[in-house]
């Protein structure tokens, strides 16, 4: 009972988190952000892998597969009388035979969910799948995936064979196929004989469906439009639970490298992105003057997308409001429990460059051809080309400085976003304090927009900085484009000095959203992703804008970092150390400046 209210709890504090979690994982895989998605939020207090893994087949499925017209199948196969429950279990592993190989080519980490969500399954549910020949097979096929091999029988290694069939497949009329043959083998040898074959079934014209009561197969208080409520239903229910796995080699290329979208369904998009990120700050001919000169290259048909965030320009209240808003509320939890560390953080920092920047205030003298004459020099009179015989005191300004601080807000940061909005405050407070003018913002992408979010600009006073707490993070992200965005609006300050400061896990990943008559560039994840995010850093440095990268990712990615920065980025391992860490190098910047 303990368990259980736990667990209740649980979901009651996190629901929001959790249902933005699945839902923008769905939608990222399908690219359909108009999807109407079951949220399997109960099994994720159980597995969080079980609830992804279903995530990510029902946006597969449905972006390589014709899902509509898989359901309108299993709803006549009902009407002739099918078993629901096996119908749909067939069905659930069909479906992860057809999609599971073509989602994880396009993004590896899918195998490992996988494989730790059939664990999962086979650990809390192995008793009730014994019990039932088709849990069987469902078991084999997850102890196939989990330990790469199972012993069974010659019946339903050929039962197996079938849905691995399926791997290769770009049609739903195969998985049709290997579901009806599946069921009348295994559940009802009589169904052909009784009701007629495949070509039967599906001859059930609209008309009769909706004149079929379909009451059996409803909740009491879902019995208006019976028909669609059992269609989606059953569309719904085969993207749920496991997949096949096999290690033959893909014959052929599938669409996975891009999602092609019309232009009805680009104007939905922007105002997909306008109602979960708030509206934009630039003008609509603003942000396109933007799109033209920073989309280009390797970033070719991506969009711009400029905002304050949705809490503090907000369309309407929505899921997505509300789980900013529980964000806030964590991060600043987060900052109470830190907060003596933090303040320590932000003294060290502000100490650090405000000793600096006291040196270059301090007046020196310099050789010149006017000021006060140096008696010593008068000799070179007639003698020397040298005209320099005084001195003069010289004093810089500490403003000729301006920094700009970007942040990854991309879902990979969500297990550390907490104090990934902490180290951002930290910066923020310490420049505010030695008044060095600065902007923060956070990057991700989502479809083919790189939404910045603005949490302060560089003129902004310092109880903007409190701002930085909305920090939250979802879906994919972009860094060379970001980066890029980042570097023009600093070319656009008067100072002289600039420095960039990105906060980021050394992963660039985003899928391709891709508009009719596109170019179509390539895939941006892995080697590709660094070689461009790398490139744009090496740009930027080049045009005399100081970078730093401070790493908050995991030791395996410090490679792809190291690539992308080079020697000029921070691995923070302890909140403790940050403001040191940070402040040598801002600190470095500041002296090595003439």
């Amino acid at each position: 009972m303990e368990h259980k209210d736990l667990e209740r709890e649980y979901l009651e504090d996190y629901q929001y988190e959790i249902e933005n979690r699945i839902r923008n994982l769905c939608w990222t895989v399908s690219g359909d952000y108009s999807l109407n998605l079951k949220l399997d939020t109960v099994s994720f207090a159980k597995s969080p892998y079980v609830s992804l893994y279903d995530a990510v087949k029902q946006g597969a499925f449905s972006r390589y597969f014709d899902r509509n017209a898989f359901g309108l199948y299993l709803v006549k196969k009902l009407y002739y009388g099918a078993d629901e429950q096996p119908l749909t279990n067939l069905a659930q592993m069909a479906v992860d035979s057809a999609v599971y190989r073509k989602v994880s080519r396009e993004r590896p980490g899918v195998l490992e969910i996988r494989k730790k969500a059939f664990s999962d399954i086979l650990e809390y549910d192995f008793t009730r799948l014994a019990a039932m020949y088709i849990g069987q097979i469902k078991i084999a096929v997850m102890q196939e995936a989990v330990r790469g091999e199972s012993l069974v029988q010659a019946r339903m290694r050929k039962a197996l064979d079938m849905l691995k069939s399926l791997e290769d497949t770009e049609d739903v009329m195969d998985i049709i196929r290997v579901v009806d043959e599946l069921y009348n083998w295994l559940v009802d040898p009589y169904f052909e004989r009784n009701h007629g074959n495949l070509e039967k079934v599906l001859a059930v014209t609209l008309e009769e469906l909706k004149e079929f009561s379909w009451k059996d197969y409803l909740e009491e208080e879902a019995m208006e439009e019976e028909l669609t409520q059992v269609m989606t239903r059953m569309e719904q229910a085969v993207t749920q639970t496991a997949e096949v796995p096999s290690d033959s080699e893909e014959k052929k290329e599938i669409r996975r490298k891009k999602i092609l979208v019309d232009a009805e369904a680009a104007a939905k998009m922007y105002s997909y992105i306008e109602l979960n990120y708030g509206r934009s700050y630039l003008t609509p001919g603003e942000q396109e003057r933007m799109n033209r000169s920073l989309c280009r290259g390797a970033h070719a048909d991506c969009s711009l997308y400029f905002t304050d965030g949705i809490l503090s320009n907000m369309v309407k209240k929505n899921y997505q409001s509300e789980y900013a808003r529980r964000a806030r509320s964590d991060n600043l939890r987060v900052y109470g429990h830190h907060m003596r560390v933090s303040r320590r953080n932000i003294e060290q920092l502000s100490d650090t460059l405000r000793r600096a920047l006291t040196v270059r205030s301090e007046r020196e003298s310099v050789r010149s051809e006017y000021g006060t004459i140096v008696p010593a020099r008068l000799w070179k009179l007639g003698r020397s080309n040298d005209r320099k015989l005084f001195e003069r005191e010289v004093k810089k300004d500490s403003s000729e400085f301006v920094v700009h601080v970007l942040i990854d807000a991309s879902g990979s940061q969500r297990s550390r976003q907490s104090l990934v909005a902490l180290q951002g405050f930290i910066i923020s407070e310490a420049l505010s304090i030695v008044g060095i003018p600065h902007r923060v913002m956070g990057f991700c992408t989502f479809w083919d927009y790189t939404v910045m979010q603005r949490y302060r600009d560089y003129d902004d006073p310092r109880e903007a900085n409190k701002r930085i707490f909305e920090f939250h993070a979802s879906s994919n992200n972009r860094d060379g484009l970001a980066i890029r965005a980042a570097a023009a609006s600093l070319r656009e300050r008067p100072e002289e000095n600039k420095v960039l400061i990105v906060l980021s896990d050394g992963r660039p990943n985003d899928i391709i959203v891709n508009r009719p008559n596109s170019k179509n560039p390539a895939p941006y994840f892995g080697d590709y992703a660094v070689r461009d995010t790398a490139s744009e850093v090496r740009k930027v440095r080049a045009e005399g804008i100081s970078v730093l990268g401070v790493f908050a990712g995991e030791e395996q990615d410090l490679q792809a970092e190291q690539k992308i920065f080079g020697r000029d980025f921070a691995y923070i391992r302890d909140i403790m150390n940050f403001s040191s860490i940070v402040g040598l190098y801002l600190r470095r910047q500041l002296d090595d400046t003439p």
